[in-house]
């Protein structure tokens, strides 16, 4: 057995052991859409084409985005050199482009990394600063913003309540932006999961301890029906695989996927991975109330 299959092995057992537990929880609303879509859209490396790649797949949903404020959450971890642990800085500021485009009244960059403390440094040796200022973006970090009390809108982790940044909650429109990972005790680390850094470590801690207490799936399950993503744009140009989030192997997925569904991104996008969903505990579980997990119930726009 190699390193990957003991990965989805581990995910599988965790998700037995677990389901029966998240069964018995509910959850305080149906978010699901009447319709999931997604697009796949081939990209073979980061280049300033993607300006255009990322508009053109945004046309496709037919978005509003006119006066809207847009929230772009990356999945910013650390820097380490040689590794795809972080979505492209490119893809970030592409992203941003596009949504201006759109006519978005503004658009924001917010990340708030779990094993970093010094999110400026980590923005600037990620290459996203130079992205963000060249475009006139505004970056807030999440790990130090200010804080509103906020009741969970399910009852998987216990916490009952978060202290969120109000720059997310007050945002008309969320894209959650993940780097297209594996993910040594998810499975899998993709829109949901990179929801995780909302969560601001001046309070929960690095990396994020209190909800990885509660139960990482159960957290991210209370944390999505919350303040649900209402796109992604994932980065698969160039994942991970093997040892993720951080010590794993790139892997050419050459792969831009958009969505309007995060459980219809995650399903798909773990399949591209070669794993089964149903075997990632929270986008099985997601697939009951936040989005669409049947792949037959998926329109695939591209």
């Amino acid at each position: 057995m190699n390193r990957r299959d003991w990965l989805i092995g581990s995910a599988a057992g965790a998700g037995s052991a677990l389901t029966l537990g998240l069964q018995q929880r509910e959850y305080a609303r149906d978010l699901r859409p009447k319709r999931s879509r997604i697009a796949i859209v081939h990209a073979d490396r980061y280049s300033d084409e993607l300006d255009k790649l990322i508009y053109e797949g945004l046309r496709l949903f037919n978005l509003n985005a006119r006066g809207k404020s847009v929230l772009l959450k990356p999945n910013i971890v650390e820097y380490i050199p040689g590794k795809p642990v972080n979505t492209d800085a490119q893809l970030i500021g592409a992203a941003a482009e596009a949504f201006l485009r759109l006519e978005a009244a503004s658009v924001t960059v917010a990340e708030g990394p779990g094993h970093h403390r010094d999110t400026d440094l980590l923005v600037h040796e990620t290459g996203l600063a130079d992205q963000l200022t060249h475009r006139k973006i505004a970056f807030v970090d999440l790990n130090r913003d200010e804080l509103i009390k906020t009741k969970l809108q399910a009852n998987y982790s216990g916490l009952g309540q978060l202290w969120l940044p109000r720059t997310v909650l007050t945002s008309d429109f969320i894209v959650s932006m993940p780097k297209v990972k594996t993910h040594h005790w998810t499975g899998v680390t993709l829109s949901m999961k990179n929801m995780f850094g909302i969560v601001p470590g001046c309070r929960y801690g690095w990396p994020k301890n209190v909800l990885h207490w509660a139960g990482i799936h159960e957290s991210i399950l209370d944390i999505c029906a919350t303040v649900c993503p209402h796109f992604v744009i994932a980065d698969g140009i160039v994942g991970m695989e093997g040892d993720g989030p951080l010590n794993g192997s790139p892997v050419h997925l050459q792969t831009v996927l958009f969505a309007d569904d995060p459980v219809a991104a995650d399903s798909t996008l773990a399949r591209l991975m070669g794993f089964k969903p149903e075997v990632i505990l929270h986008v099985q579980e997601a697939g009951r109330f936040i989005g669409s997990l049947d792949e037959k119930a998926i329109l695939r726009i591209v």
